[in-house]
């Protein structure tokens, strides 16, 4: 791994579970399941083959068989959609942002079509941090309210606390980063 400047090392650093074994309250997982536990930090980013749609209403805003998940201890998986799989005349930008030790600055997005919009619902990293490449040109989701989104058929829960952006499918145990008393996760 590259150098990193002390200030992102200890934002690395502060999280007690790392995926190299399940901690007693991990639920295990049952047939066909994965252990968001067995997954690493830092985080992998693996492709997905299975049929990704997003549902805003009657308006199909991607479809994919081309997403990348980005797998962390603890947290559900994120998928990041390629840019060329959504309709981006649907996305404005939010403006702010945010910061990830692991993959970098974050962009904001607004969902608008017909009059409507979501707020802040999808986030991309256009520069991102070395390791996480790949996400320059894809963009993330919220399973938020109004949204209906499917993985392989299975519709997807969002992750809770209401700022990580995983995304719950039948096929993960958890439990999951973002529920009450998980900050040290």
């Amino acid at each position: 791994m590259t150098d990193v400047p002390d200030w992102l090392a200890a934002a690395r650093d502060h999280c007690r579970w790392r995926g190299q074994g399940r901690p007693p309250f991990a639920q295990p997982p049952g047939p066909g399941q994965e252990s968001v536990w067995d997954y690493p930090r830092p985080p992998v980013l693996v492709p997905d083959a299975r049929e990704v749609v997003v549902l805003w209403g009657d308006l199909e805003v991607a479809r994919t068989r081309s997403a990348l998940r980005v797998l962390e201890t603890a947290h559900p998986p994120t998928f990041y959609l390629p840019w060329a799989d959504v309709q981006r005349a649907l996305f404005v930008p939010a403006g702010g942002g945010s910061f990830c030790e692991w993959k970098g600055p974050a962009a904001y997005w607004h969902l608008q079509a017909s009059g409507r919009r979501l707020q802040g619902v999808a986030w991309s990293y256009p520069q991102p941090l070395p390791g996480a490449e790949a996400l320059a040109d894809r963009v993330a989701l919220y399973a938020w309210p109004g949204l209906h989104i499917t993985v392989g058929g299975a519709l997807a829960r969002p992750q809770p606390g209401g700022f990580y952006g995983g995304w719950i499918t039948p096929d993960l145990a958890g439990p999951f980063k973002g529920e009450p008393g998980s900050a040290g996760w």
